[in-house]
């Protein structure tokens, strides 16, 4: 099935914070359009778990690891929906479905509000200017309440968020929304609110929607001239021209209209499906670039046009029963079966053999696909963010921001069996998964994993167990320090060695200076020819090797200028090796003196829980060296915010449970990094200096 009309598709994501029900909303949305015919909850009783967390782990834990692509069709539009996790370890299958998408909901919490995560996936969509409808959902919770998040979601968020919903009644009375445009009561009938009904606004609602309405008529008018003249001639508009006006600010990330309803109760669903078609932007509404490679990367537009070549990304890989599956989003040109295509990185040409459209984690096989789709492809050796194109052209899609982990572990398998399978399972997640990378330590020998916080961890170590039955032992988490300099500092440094027959001969001086922004740089003003220019890139080499591994902890080095002013060479003893060994003892010689200090990653941390824990809460993150910034009340509910080391973070959900009675949570995502205090950095060089004698 090709789509024809592209102003019939949308490409949408459900993204929130933890728990705001974006996997019961997606539920419900497969329900109604009838994709499936029996609604599963999360965390189901029946066993079955919801349709869209289709891995075991998930349905054990409740919580969503790797986004779920699906499509369905609602009123003759074509919708492919990408189901989200809300958890920061996971930031990244965040990062790549938005990457790829055209719109998205932000689900928000009535009770909960705009909480920490909800602030990361909103800036992860600023980055990408993808246009977003607000759905305040769990408007059945006690304690909902919309107009406060709407609230919210100006002051911290910063959008023009605006209602074109109210409730009709709230917490355990919640019957129905109002619709603004329509000015209408939308009622959901029928057990699993299949049927839609609209009548009368009620008497008491009245006169609060004519005030509403009125606000939403000055702020929506600002988008459509019509609008505002039929306004100013006190002329009722049409729904049509509201409908035009709300598009037009949604599309330039200008307003976000806020929506109201209870995914869990099953009301407010089909409202948000009919915005979704109303205002979010089909395939040819978005302006996507790419690079063009073959002319010194310039930036060039995408056409969205069916007929153009093709040129399409690889967004997720996915290791299935049958093979590697990997998710493309087609942004021009087509893509039939049989047809070759290249992959622009590699340059390796590939036959399309088999081209399937995904619905969680079962597959309909289609024939072809063209501009705007969302499909998956088998059998094709790529990695994630490949562009492929046709023959005629050779571009990129701009890549995807990937964050660095800050949190590693050392594993060892227990046996050889699960050595085999361990290398397997390594690497499918580290091509699957861009934050998640392992290494061997070359000193001691083991195999360390690293990721975005324990949780990604954990899950990674518990798939390895399941899907590759490679059974681990997991060592200490440690956490990603680096090492830098507070000040100039000169060196000059001569390496010389005389063994029968040539020797090595270089002197490299000069000076290295704290770098402000960037990792290494490396500044040449020699003069005159003291070291020749053929050993220039020798010392580059030289000192960036000694980046690797900092004295103090063996961490790496970060933020260093070094430049080189002065030198020496022989005419026969001077090589290449020679240079690179002088260079490596200047930088030891210089860093002795600059002051070297030990830097450690900072988290931004956000504790939520009932009012009556906050001393209790406070006090355990002043005891892990944390900084509190801020503290917000919300009813009975605090907040606090704290920036504190990821080294004093480890085992705290633990502490935090016992704390509260099990009635707190807390989010963590990587803020930055910060100088260790004095008696930290000498426990740490201590410890460093034991490992290195007891190797």
């Amino acid at each position: 099935m090709k789509i024809k009309d592209l102003s019939k598709v949308r490409n949408i994501g459900i993204s929130a914070h933890i728990d705001s029900g974006k996997t019961t909303l997606t539920e419900r949305i497969l329900y109604y359009t009838r994709r499936i015919h029996a609604i599963h909850e999360v965390r189901g009783k029946d066993g079955v778990g919801a349709t869209m967390d289709s891995m075991e782990l998930e349905k054990e834990r409740g919580i969503t690891i790797q986004s779920a692509a699906t499509f369905c069709s609602w009123k003759d539009h074509h919708i492919n929906i990408i189901d989200t996790p809300g958890h920061v370890d996971f930031t990244i299958e965040v990062e790549r479905a938005l990457r790829v998408l055209d719109g998205a909901i932000l689900i928000l919490c009535s009770v909960g509000g705009v909480q920490s995560q909800s602030i990361t996936v909103n800036r992860q969509m600023t980055r990408y200017k993808v246009p977003r409808i607000a759905f305040i959902n769990k408007c059945d919770r006690t304690g909902a309440n919309p107009y406060r998040v709407t609230q919210q979601l100006r002051d911290k968020l910063d959008l023009n968020a605006i209602m074109i919903q109210l409730p009709i009644g709230l917490e355990s009375e919640l019957e129905g929304v109002v619709d603004l445009v329509s000015m209408k009561a939308v009622y959901f009938d029928g057990e699993q609110g299949d049927d839609v009904r609209y009548e009368e606004i009620p008497d008491h609602l009245k006169e609060e929607a004519a005030e509403k309405r009125e606000e939403l008529l000055d702020n929506v008018s600002m988008f459509s001239d019509e609008l505002m003249e039929a306004i100013l001639e006190e002329r009722e508009p049409t729904e049509e021209m509201i409908h035009d006006a709300i598009r037009k600010g949604v599309l330039s990330l200008e307003l976000t209209p806020v929506m109201i309803g209870s995914a869990y109760k099953n009301k407010g669903v089909q409202p948000l499906l009919d915005a979704v078609n109303a205002y979010l932007p089909c395939p040819t509404e978005v302006e996507n670039t790419a690079l063009d490679l073959d002319r010194d990367e310039a930036e060039v537009t995408v056409s969205n046009d069916p007929h153009d070549p093709l040129v399409a990304l690889a967004f997720k890989l996915e290791d299935g029963r049958y093979g590697q599956l990997t998710y493309i989003r087609t942004y021009q040109g087509t893509i039939n079966k049989g047809d070759t295509i290249i992959n622009t990185r590699t340059g390796k040409k590939t036959k399309v053999g088999r081209l399937v459209r995904m619905h969680a984690d079962q597959m309909e096989e289609i024939e072809g696909t063209s501009a705007g789709d969302i499909v998956a492809l088998f059998g094709v050796d790529c990695a994630s963010g490949d562009t492929f194109c046709s023959e005629d052209i050779n571009w990129s899609m701009s890549s995807m921001h990937v964050p660095n982990p800050v949190i590693s572990l050392a594993i060892t398998p227990v046996d050889n069996k699960a050595q085999a399978n361990l290398s397997k399972a390594l690497n499918r997640f580290c091509k699957e998964d861009p934050t998640f990378r392992s290494f061997v330590d070359h000193e001691t020998g083991e195999t360390i994993i690293s990721g975005m916080g324990e949780l990604h961890l954990e899950v990674y170590i518990e798939r390895m167990k399941r899907e590759y039955k490679a059974e681990v032992e997991v060592g200490a988490p440690r956490v990603a320090y680096r090492e830098a300099i507070t000040q100039r500092a000169d060196f000059d440094y001569t390496h010389k060695k005389q063994t029968g027959g040539s020797g090595q001969f270089g002197r490299v001086a000069g000076y290295m200076e704290p770098l402000e922004e960037g990792e290494y740089e490396f500044v040449d003003e020699i003069v005159g020819g003291v070291i020749p220019r053929e050993y220039i890139p020798s010392c580059d080499k030289g000192f960036q090797a000694s980046m690797e591994k900092g004295p103090l902890t063996g961490s790496p080095i970060t933020g260093i200028r070094v430049v080189i002013n002065d030198g020496s060479f022989h005419s026969v003893d001077s090589s290449d090796m020679a240079f690179q060994q002088a260079a490596k003892g200047a930088f030891k010689q210089g860093f002795q003196k600059a002051g070297p200090i030990i830097m450690e990653p900072i988290m931004k941390v956000a504790v939520e829980g009932p009012s009556e824990f906050q001393g209790a809460v406070m006090g355990s993150l002043n005891q892990r060296r944390g900084v509190i910034v801020g503290t917000f009340e919300e009813g009975n509910y605090t907040v606090v915010e704290a920036e504190v080391p990821l080294s004093e973070m480890f085992g705290y959900s633990t502490t935090l449970r016992s704390l509260t009675q099990g009635k707190a949570e807390f989010t963590m995502e990587f803020d930055s990094y910060k100088q260790v205090p004095k008696s930290v950095a000498d426990e740490l060089v201590k410890k460093y200096e034991e490992e290195r004698k007891n190797n």
